[in-house]
């Protein structure tokens, strides 16, 4: 049986543009506690979060697990894209020669080797991680125009912010939180779909 989520996608397969993937995470502030709920300081509450990937146009093509609010986006990094990339390999979409636009909180070695080993173009700004002088070796590509297009992320994320329940948590079971927000994210994808 399918999922909701795999429904959308079929029904906008049509208006998908793989050719630039967009990951950004978002943190959700936990009223209740529950699982993969810990204090995060500079939200100054218990968090969670969850990294979803998006296509050119905002579209949700896979997501990560709700991860702990305590750990940085790149926590568990090579293990969330390889399971997401997969995921969106499995649904027939051709991600091969795409750029893979992160903000420079992804940029690790872990997530530039994955993107690598899926054929994908590593669209990352380089985090100097208060170095006084410049990484040594070759400059990194790095295209400013396409990373500037990640907006349509952040726009996703406020069509997810309209769910108020995703807003903020109150679910205490993360199967129940992701859940929702699978359901927010097949409303996004059946946004421009007409009968």
């Amino acid at each position: 049986m399918k999922s909701v989520w795999q429904d959308s996608l079929e029904a906008v397969r049509h208006l998908l543009d793989v050719s630039e993937l967009n990951l950004d995470g978002s943190h959700t502030i936990a009223k209740k506690g529950g699982e993969s709920v810990v204090y995060q300081g500079r939200k100054k509450a218990k968090t969670s979060n969850i990294l979803p990937i998006f296509d050119k146009h905002g579209y949700v093509l896979a997501s990560t697990d709700i991860v702990a609010g305590n750990h940085n986006d790149a926590f568990n990094l090579k293990l969330h894209l390889q399971s997401a990339l997969k995921w969106i390999k499995k649904q027939n979409l051709s991600i091969q020669g795409s750029y893979f636009n992160a903000d420079s909180a992804f940029d690790t070695k872990e997530a530039r080797k994955v993107c690598f080993n899926h054929k994908l173009l590593p669209n990352i700004p380089e985090n100097k991680r208060n170095r006084k002088q410049a990484k040594p070796g070759p400059k990194r590509m790095f295209n400013q125009v396409v990373y500037k297009r990640r907006f349509t992320a952040e726009r996703s994320f406020a069509w997810i912010d309209k769910f108020r329940p995703l807003l903020v948590r109150f679910d205490r079971r993360d199967c129940y939180f992701l859940s929702g927000h699978y359901i927010a994210f097949a409303m996004i994808n059946l946004r421009n779909v007409t009968n």
